[in-house]
């Protein structure tokens, strides 16, 4: 590792993305940077699980395993989904996915954030420079290098310089990259619920006109709820009180697995679909949500993010073995036109999915009716949307 600050590539943000992204390279021999503003909140067995869960493909998890981050700290905390099942609220028709049409053992597993965090930053430890807590203050993308300026003066340099900051990234807004898209006027409300019968290993979704209502299945037995609704109607449910949010759920819900008994704490955010303009600037990439950002129904915004990960890994190490400078044009980009494909496909395909059940036109809902009914009888088309739901688009 460099001690005058010269590195083969910083990354600036260390979410899930970011990290991964970290140990992946520093795992292949690159010399690594990263500079993150916040350390990760620790992980105990005994807290209150984290309100921010995700839902990790396998693929992801594969990814995971081959850095030596999975399996997480506290495995019980791990949830397991085999099944999906979705269904219309104002029409005929539900669909029935199960890992068994791809030979998989689930479809996906449901993790909080917190811990996916900690898993990653633990197995960074020693095998990348970390600078934190520290802020980019200053970028200046050179012919050679990329040299980035901290807060507190410190000056790094490197071949290649990433940009994993999340939705707002400033090193982004700094490179002048556009970020583009539509407000859904809507916000998911999220909170971690019981219910009178077991989740069944099943994450299930429901389509109502306001926005879809999804239940994943949680490993202490719970369920964690993202409940979209337009903005007006999540700030009214936010300021139920438990019993009335739990009635309200429950309803919405059509008491799929009984009435909810608990809830905890809830929380909002607002949904919107972003995609930057372009993922390369000089020697500057942007990979996660500070690319693209998409609506949550299908839960794979930081799915997508590795796969951005596992994208530049291997984009960078091919370069590498060819002897090419791995910042140069013709390398990054091959990168954003793999990435930025893939991206635009799911962005389009959520964002289409939630215009379809977002219509309360007759005809619209016959149709999507029908398609719920194909989706669930047609093997291949059955075995293809398994797919999907487990993140393979």
């Amino acid at each position: 590792m460099s001690r005058r600050g010269e590195h083969d590539v910083i990354v600036v943000g260390a979410g899930p993305v970011g990290a991964a992204l970290a140990l992946a390279l520093a795992a292949d021999g690159f010399d690594v940077a990263v500079v993150e503003a916040q350390p990760p909140r620790p992980a105990a067995r005994e807290a209150e699980l984290d309100l921010r869960v995700v839902a990790l493909a396998p693929d992801a998890i594969a990814l995971l395993q081959d850095l030596g981050a999975w399996p997480l700290p506290f495995p019980e905390r791990v949830g397991s989904y085999r099944r999906m099942e979705v269904w219309d609220a104002t029409g005929p028709g539900r669909a029935r996915f199960d890992a068994a049409e791809r030979g998989e053992a689930a479809l996906g597993r449901i993790v909080e954030n917190r811990h996916l965090q900690h898993a990653l930053w633990t197995a960074l430890a020693g095998r990348a420079r970390v600078l934190c807590p520290a802020e980019a203050a200053d970028l200046d993308d050179g012919d050679a290098t990329a040299a980035l300026t901290l807060a507190d003066g410190t000056r790094l340099r490197a071949r290649v310089l990433v940009a994993a900051e999340g939705a707002e990234s400033p090193l982004r807004a700094r490179l002048g990259i556009g970020f583009a898209g539509r407000d859904y006027g809507q916000r998911a409300v999220v909170a971690h619920v019981a219910t009178e019968r077991p989740h069944e290993d099943t994450a299930w979704q429901r389509f109502l006109p306001g926005g879809p209502l999804a239940f994943l299945p949680l490993g202490d037995g719970r369920s964690s709820i993202v409940w979209s609704l337009p903005d007006a109607e999540a700030a009214r449910v936010l300021a139920l009180d438990d019993a009335a949010f739990c009635c309200a759920l429950g309803a919405a819900f059509d008491f799929r697995l009984g009435p909810i008994t608990a809830a905890g704490p809830r929380a909002a955010f607002p949904l919107r679909l972003r995609r930057a303009d372009r993922y390369v600037a000089g020697r500057c990439v942007l990979v996660g949500d500070a690319a693209h950002v998409v609506h949550p129904l299908a839960g794979q915004g930081v799915n997508l993010g590795l796969r951005d990960v596992a994208c530049l890994r291997r984009v960078l190490a091919e370069a590498r073995a060819r002897g090419s400078d791995i910042g140069a044009a013709h390398v990054l980009r091959r990168y954003e036109r793999e990435r930025r494909s893939e991206n635009a496909l799911a962005a389009w395909t959520f964002d289409a999915i939630e215009r379809v059940f977002a219509s309360t036109a007759m005809p619209l809902v016959l149709a999507r009716g029908l398609g719920l009914e194909a989706a669930g009888r047609i093997g291949p088309l059955r075995r293809a949307l398994a797919a999907a739901a487990a993140g393979h688009l």
